[in-house]
């Protein structure tokens, strides 16, 4: 149903004039052509004491980040994050600079990074903060750094441990320094959201929701070689290019929390307020159905009713995603039965394969990605095939190419009005 417009109408020597509020502020300014659109980013969660970064690299530190952009531009912003922040988050200073390797410490080209002109800035508890944009011209694929310094440690840290990128922490600031010699080593991720790019109006990006399939558990420590990472070198030679972000946690599940929040929990954080975002890519169940089989808890009405809310908590994210203008491309859950962590068995195989058929012909999902299809072995399959199959569970290097070119970039093209 579309909502009525009101009109501002006003009455000059008797004739009367009415103006749509919409046109009313006269043209578009040249700068209305324009948008920030998420380049990279990451999902956010309180880490583990074994994912924590110790207190001593945080006071008087700083802590080199490396990431791998989807979306090239010539103007960016950084988003840095205290979501989970029990007390307000001090940055004494940070920078963006292009990292010279995968794996390395070094950067060229640093820029300081300033918050409403300052280099220092407060952000509060549970807060997010941009950066101020930056001149920082940089293509599709590049690999940045974002470096930090910081005083004290935070009260209480937000991550991302799943970063299968290595970071680097010195003490002192040393946020424009080229070279890091001697710099610890860390593979995760600490209070780093985003970043984005200034965009055409026109360019959008997909934000990628799912568990340590999508988190990219297996793939080799700095080769961004996870499925997210493969779509948008696809969607780069298709000639569409569009933001990534890649929103995955390993273990997450959709109805209850694990090792972060559930997905129903964070789907506004991690979809809905992302940059530019117009699709939505969603791969989730395979961990809701193992833990409630490993737990014990797999009785025939568990299992019905679990089916069930999964259906509902997928409604859900749909109608929410729709009232931004955001669709959504529902993904069929992969097999699973060669797992020896859940060790599945007929029944959990057979709710899988009701999920997956609800999620091809219910009519929720603007598209579908049938990621099933793309990985099971016909002799078998409730197994993935031997040459994209890790470890039962999680998809091989081939595998994550696999699911990557199962994405129909037709829907990317057609479905979505992100404002």
């Amino acid at each position: 149903m579309q909502a009525v417009r009101r009109l501002m109408c006003i009455c000059v020597t008797g004739m009367i004039f009415c103006l749509n509020p919409a046109t009313a502020a006269g043209p578009k300014k040249p700068g209305d052509q324009w948008h920030w659109v998420a380049a990279w980013g990451s999902a956010q969660m309180v880490p583990g004491s074994e994912n924590e970064l110790p207190a001593e690299h945080w006071r008087d530190s700083s802590l080199r980040q490396i990431v791998h952009t989807s979306l090239g531009g010539k103007r960016l912003r950084v988003r840095i994050s205290n979501a989970f922040g029990t007390e307000p988050l001090e940055l004494q200073g940070a920078s963006i600079a292009r990292a010279v390797a995968l794996g390395q410490p070094d950067v060229k080209d640093a820029k300081r990074l300033t918050f409403g002109g300052r280099d220092s800035v407060m952000i509060p508890a549970g807060a997010e903060y941009y950066s101020d944009p930056v001149d920082f011209e940089q293509k599709a694929g590049s690999d940045l750094a974002v470096t930090m310094y910081f005083k004290d440690a935070p009260g209480r840290q937000t991550s991302h441990p799943g970063s299968r990128a290595t970071s680097f922490v010195a003490k002192g600031d040393r946020v424009l320094d080229a070279a890091w010699p001697e710099a610890a080593k860390v593979v995760h991720w600490y209070a780093l959201s985003d970043i984005e790019v200034q965009a055409p109006r026109g360019q959008k990006a997909v934000s990628v929701v799912g568990d340590s399939i999508t988190d990219g558990y297996g793939v080799t420590t700095d080769t961004s070689t996870r499925w997210p990472d493969f779509l948008a070198e696809r969607l780069a030679r298709a000639g569409q290019p569009m933001g990534v972000v890649n929103a995955g946690i390993g273990g997450g599940r959709m109805l209850r929390d694990g090792l972060g929040f559930n997905l129903a929990a964070r789907f506004e954080r991690d979809v809905i307020g992302r940059a530019g975002v117009s699709h939505a890519i969603v791969l989730i169940g395979v961990n809701d159905f193992g833990t409630q089989r490993r737990d014990g808890k797999d009785t025939p009405e568990a299992r019905a009713k679990l089916l069930e809310d999964l259906k509902i908590a997928h409604r859900q994210l749909v109608e929410r995603a729709h009232l931004h203008g955001i669709c959504v491309i529902g993904a069929t859950l992969t097999p699973y039965s060669g797992s020896d962590y859940y060790k599945p068995g007929p029944a959990n195989e057979a709710d899988r394969l009701q999920l997956n058929e609800w999620i091809r012909s219910s009519g929720v999902f603007d598209a579908v990605a049938d990621f099933d299809a793309a990985l099971r072995d016909p002799a078998r399959p409730d197994h993935m095939r031997k040459e994209v199959d890790l470890d039962g569970l999680h998809p091989s290097a081939a595998g994550y190419r696999a699911l990557a070119d199962a994405v129909p970039l037709k829907a990317l093209r057609q479905c979505g009005a992100a404002q």
